[in-house]
């Protein structure tokens, strides 16, 4: 008896397994892009559509968490990492984990509001940028 076609939901390919190890590889958020330069290095023929379609895929299943910032697409990491926040190059745009969190930020809010979640971002520049700026001004 022939099996039963196995949904795209629970099939893991090839190309599933290379963009999953490209953002658990990640040392930040990756963007689809970025996703798309590591991945393949695992499977040359990879393109955006697929990891588009992937991604969709990995986060619907819990595996990748999306980070969204402000006026910025999102960008991917793993779903087990600890909370933490962000920080934004405001050169190069890449964006990077911030590790810990300040703590309960509830008397941010206003008087009777009640705070369910919060997310903090950092901008600036990362230290690469940093260094290209410092040569630029020599």
């Amino acid at each position: 008896m022939p099996k039963a076609p196995r949904s795209g939901w629970e099939r893991s390919t090839r190309q599933r397994q290379a963009i999953l190890a490209a953002i658990d590889e990640g040392d930040r958020p990756l963007s689809p892009d970025e996703v798309l330069e590591r991945a393949r290095r695992r499977v040359n023929s990879l393109g955006l559509a697929t990891v588009y379609r992937n991604l969709k895929v990995l986060v619907a299943e819990g595996e990748v968490r999306a980070v969204s910032l402000p006026g910025d697409n999102p960008r991917f990491e793993m779903a087990h990492s600890p909370h933490h926040h962000h920080f934004q190059c405001t050169s190069c745009t890449r964006v990077f984990d911030v590790p810990g969190c300040p703590g309960n930020l509830r008397h941010l809010a206003p008087r009777g509001f009640r705070v369910d979640r919060h997310d903090v971002t950092l901008y600036g520049r990362c230290p690469d940028c940093g260094k290209h700026e410092a040569r630029a001004m020599r």
